[in-house]
């Protein structure tokens, strides 16, 4: 028969409280594979600790449909704090970040090759509304076919192929291995999100003088936030609200405008039941990083923009 289980040898008590742990504890009646007792991990948020004879330890499992757990401190053979889980929406995959993205522009086109997306919008010259989004295999077989579909998609509408591929990754080799180029000499695209009340407390006293801010709505689910000096544009999607064009004029900056609008449009996203928050920014933009910093947007992603010269091709 194994060497029973050593219970108490942990860096565990009343001080994690509040705090990630993993927990290691003998499972009672049962035998482990060596015959000696049965183990088994827990993982979760330690919600109480109550000390002494029959003391226990409540953990909530990390998944949150999960019932807590009661653990007998007699039953734990070790344990320790451990970082706290990453954000649900940071789990998200860039994918299907850039998916619901999609939203900002309600006039656009789309046409899958594969799982790619073939974007075009009709009103807005943005990049992110004309370019294929190409994050992850085409799917198609052979791939030089998903290659040629973007080529003359592009040919026949835009004039100018661009395609938005994660930063370094397999699709952007893909790509300049058939002449693509960086489209231009901009800095990556940073694709950040944050939670919408965390954003809101933050932004807590914004707009509370001066011109009340006008939404207009443009779409359903989508609106314009309208101030003398300053605009901007929120989407809603799946519990997601996602800004873009939030600009103000040069001579009315530095002056809490820009603020106002994120306010008013975080409260129209928070009254539509969004809980996350994103936006994309060029990564040296500093001002503006800065500011989104503040606020609570932490990076997701990166991309950036590749390009092909047609006049080069025969």
């Amino acid at each position: 028969m194994g060497t029973p289980a050593a219970v108490g040898q942990h860096l565990l008590g009343p001080h994690v409280v509040g705090r990630r742990v993993v927990v290691r504890r003998v499972l009672r009646g049962e035998t482990g594979p060596s015959g000696g007792p049965a183990l088994t991990d827990q993982l979760g948020t330690c919600l109480a600790w109550t000390g002494g004879p029959g003391g226990s330890c409540l953990l909530q499992p990390d998944d949150p449909a999960a019932a807590p757990v009661r653990i007998a401190l007699a039953d734990i053979v070790s344990g320790k704090p451990v970082p706290p889980r990453p954000s649900h929406r940071l789990r998200v995959d860039p994918r299907e970040a850039q998916l619901r993205a999609l939203a900002l522009w309600p006039d656009l086109v789309t046409e899958p090759v594969g799982d790619w997306v073939l974007r075009r919008s009709p009103t807005s010259t943005a990049r992110r509304a004309n370019s294929v989004l190409a994050f992850g295999p085409a799917g198609v077989d052979p791939v030089d076919r998903a290659h040629d579909q973007v080529v003359g998609f592009y040919a026949a509408t835009t004039g100018r192929p661009v395609a938005a591929v994660p930063t370094d990754g397999a699709e952007e080799a893909s790509f300049r291995a058939r002449g693509w180029v960086a489209e231009s000499g901009d800095a990556d695209t940073v694709f950040s999100v944050a939670g919408v009340a965390a954003a809101r407390r933050a932004l807590r006293g914004a707009g509370a003088t001066g011109d009340e801010v006008e939404l207009v709505e443009q779409a359903p689910g989508v609106v314009r936030a309208q101030l003398p000096g300053a605009t901007g544009v929120a989407a809603y999607d799946r519990d997601w609200v996602g800004f873009r064009g939030i600009e103000v004029d040069p001579e009315r900056r530095r002056q809490g405008l820009g603020l106002r609008v994120m306010a008013a449009l975080l409260g129209w996203g928070a009254e539509q039941g969004a809980t996350t928050a994103y936006l994309q920014v060029l990564a040296d933009n500093e001002p503006a990083v800065a500011l989104y910093d503040r606020l609570g947007f932490v990076e997701h992603h990166r991309y950036r923009y590749l390009a092909l010269d047609l006049s080069t091709r025969a």
